[in-house]
């Protein structure tokens, strides 16, 4: 087990349940991440939400970035606009533009530029100019865009457009990052754009949150620290509950996981007892 500690609650989903008149989407879903710290070493959370289809894993996420008011129930986020009392940073609801998200459609401004988009993204930070041309630069040349950065949307490609929705969000939402299936329909070179996306993600601060789904467990098991199971749980006669709720929740830092280079055989007994209870929901 690689060594690590925790500290204070960064998201806390409590008895989230989100209806559409009569219809029941979700149902009590929980979810609770904390500050992760390894020695030496920035190390952000990476938390992966798992699930068939239609188990309602799209309205969760849009209940996590503040764009679906809950039913009942709440998403928690630290209030870093509040100073610390009581050695504890005060928490919030979660509002929209809190929590970055990129959907499947890395949806951008066709009449801007890769990096016009990124300045737009800076609009509501307090730097300076001069400090706005250095942070666009540094993501830019880091996540291999700054050859693009005139580029309209159009004349990118599909990961390069990726990267910088990603960096859109990130620019503008602070900590925080959610992303609806990021390695769907991709082929193997830009997957390993968006592994690296999520590393230099994930090392840039240790408060630095990614959310994603896929539908891809391995995958899911290799990069995330941290699974959550949504699923229809089965009521009294055994019958399944037409609603989407947390049936499980793999902590794979508790279990020595997490942050492995590579897999080993206690991951793929993880990835089997995985898909044996996505089957079952």
């Amino acid at each position: 087990m690689i060594p690590y500690e925790q500290k204070d609650t960064i998201l806390h989903v409590e008895n989230l349940t989100v209806k559409y008149g009569d219809r029941l989407i979700l149902h009590q879903v929980n979810m609770l991440e904390k500050d992760t710290i390894r020695e030496d070493k920035t190390q952000g959370q990476v938390i992966a939400v798992l699930g068939r289809s239609g188990r309602g894993k799209s309205t969760l996420f849009r209940a996590l970035t503040g764009l679906e008011k809950p039913s009942d129930g709440r998403v928690l986020i630290p209030d870093f606009a509040k100073a610390v009392s009581n050695g504890r940073q005060p928490a919030k609801l979660v509002e929209e533009g809190d929590v970055g998200f990129v959907n499947q459609k890395y949806t951008l401004f066709r009449h801007k530029t890769v990096y016009q988009a990124l300045w737009f993204a800076l609009r509501k930070s307090k730097f300076s100019a001069a400090e706005k041309q250095e942070e666009i630069m540094h993501y830019l040349k880091e996540w291999g865009l700054e050859p693009h950065k005139d580029q309209y949307p159009c004349f990118l490609s599909g990961g390069q457009r990726q990267r910088t929705a990603i960096l859109e969000q990130l620019l503008s939402s602070g900590f925080y990052m959610v992303l609806d299936e990021p390695f769907s329909g991709l082929d193997i070179g830009n997957i390993m754009s968006v592994k690296k996306s999520f590393e230099l993600i994930s090392q840039r601060h240790d408060l630095n949150t990614i959310i994603f789904s896929t539908h891809d467990i391995e995958l899911a098991v290799e990069l995330a620290d941290s699974i959550y199971i949504l699923g229809y749980a089965a009521d009294d006669n055994g019958q399944p509950i037409q609603a989407g709720t947390m049936l499980r929740h793999f902590d794979l830092k508790k279990m020595g996981l997490a942050w492995h280079e590579n897999l080993t055989p206690a991951h793929f007994e993880c990835i089997r007892e995985i898909r044996d209870i996505m089957l079952r929901a």
